[in-house]
């Protein structure tokens, strides 16, 4: 089969030049290689690539200590998600995935349902170049946005609202077999300028292309164990107003240790995340925060214990501030947030399906400038199963 076959630029990185943790949404295990359930009860071997079909599944009882607000313990579905993906041919491949457990009202700018992540077909032209258009994941860098999300037990406040996918192309070029660099025009944005910004200073006006770019490099160093997600974007959200975002990701994976370090920067005109112009509507206030600031630190290591039992901690450090003044938003810091993770899983099989443990700690403390938001304090005590089941 040719290499072409395998050049899916982070939708179907191959598992020969890379492993699995480049590509997009990865998880743990290979599942393109396992028998599927349908192999399982036809005992019939699957002789075509042109179908996979997989369910990704995350449930767990919850409680939340120290918040007496809270129902508990409840029983929630985390994820679940339907994914459909294949190469028709030598050149052509798809991607579909959906989740099952959203809303499915379609998004005035894409005109496509904001459950759905992936809706595109990608082309080979060469062995070393391919295009992917349609609804996607944005190429951005990190290895918090690359884990599968039946993986990733809590995300940080910066990973959790990035616009996350989009409609557009990507072009991806292997510089070296283990080297890609990929180049992406998507929407800035799903929906309308009014419903992701609401009321915004009078200066501000809609875009007339309201569209965003990202240059992304994946590489791989020593035989693979070392893996870095490197990316800078820039969006069009307003008139002579971008949002700026970098993203550095490096990984150690080794067979039974693996850590990645991840360094996220926002630098937005109009804020676009919401998180400081949340602060302000909840004080009464209503226009959007402009030239905000944001960034992250994550690290996590994920240590194997037997051959059965993994233990993953991981720890985050975010600030939120702005960077000049704007309407009632004043210059400075407005917040510092910490996150603390600890999981540990059992995987009774050689596949996805694993049961784990997890809490997860998170503590806020606010600047005078956050509108006189309280320091506050939350825990999260959950556990359950999470299996991406190959069906076909």
């Amino acid at each position: 089969m040719k290499k072409s076959i395998l050049l899916l630029f982070g939708v179907l990185l191959c598992h020969e030049l890379f492993s699995q943790h480049l590509s997009s949404q990865t998880s743990r295990v290979d599942t393109l290689s396992a028998r599927t359930l349908y192999e399982r009860i036809s005992k019939i071997e699957k002789r075509t690539d042109k179908l996979n079909l997989f369910l990704h599944t995350q449930a767990s009882v919850n409680t939340y200590p120290g918040n007496s607000d809270t129902e508990q313990p409840v029983f929630k579905m985390n994820q679940f998600r339907l994914e459909i993906k294949g190469n028709v041919n030598d050149r052509i491949f798809y991607r579909y995935r959906q989740r099952l457990n959203r809303d499915d009202v379609s998004e005035s700018l894409d005109n496509i349902p904001l459950y759905v992540d992936y809706a595109a077909i990608g082309y080979n032209i060469t062995d070393r170049f391919s295009v992917f258009g349609g609804k996607q994941s944005i190429a951005y860098g990190g290895m918090e946005f690359d884990q599968n999300a039946i993986d990733a037990y809590e995300y940080s406040d910066l990973g959790s609202r990035l616009h996350g996918a989009g409609m557009g192309v990507v072009a991806s070029y292997w510089v070296t077999h283990n080297h890609q660099l990929q180049f992406q025009i998507v929407n800035a944005r799903n929906g309308s300028f009014e419903e992701l910004f609401g009321e915004t200073d009078r200066s501000v006006r809609p875009p007339k292309s309201p569209l965003g770019y990202t240059l992304n490099w994946n590489g791989g160093f020593a035989e693979n164990k070392l893996h870095t997600r490197w990316s800078a974007s820039l969006f069009h959200d307003a008139v002579d107003q971008n949002r700026y975002f970098f993203s550095l990701g490096t990984g150690l994976y080794l067979s039974k240790f693996q850590a990645f370090l991840d360094y996220m920067y926002a630098r937005e005109e109009l804020d676009e995340k919401g998180i400081i112009s949340q602060l302000a509507y909840d004080a009464g206030h209503t226009v959007r925060a402009m030239d905000t600031r944001y960034s992250s630190w994550i690290l996590q290591t994920d240590i194997r214990l037997g051959s059965q039992v993994n233990l993953v901690l991981k720890g985050m450090y975010e600030t939120a501030g702005i960077a000049k003044a704007n309407n009632e938003y004043t210059k400075g810091k407005y917040s510092t947030a910490w996150g603390y993770i600890g999981s540990l899983e059992y995987f009774p099989t050689k596949s996805t399906l694993h049961f784990f443990l997890s809490y997860v700690g998170r503590s806020y403390r606010y600047t005078d400038r956050a509108f006189g938001a309280g320091n506050r304090n939350s825990q999260h005590l959950f556990g359950g199963v999470a299996y991406q089941i190959p069906v076909f």
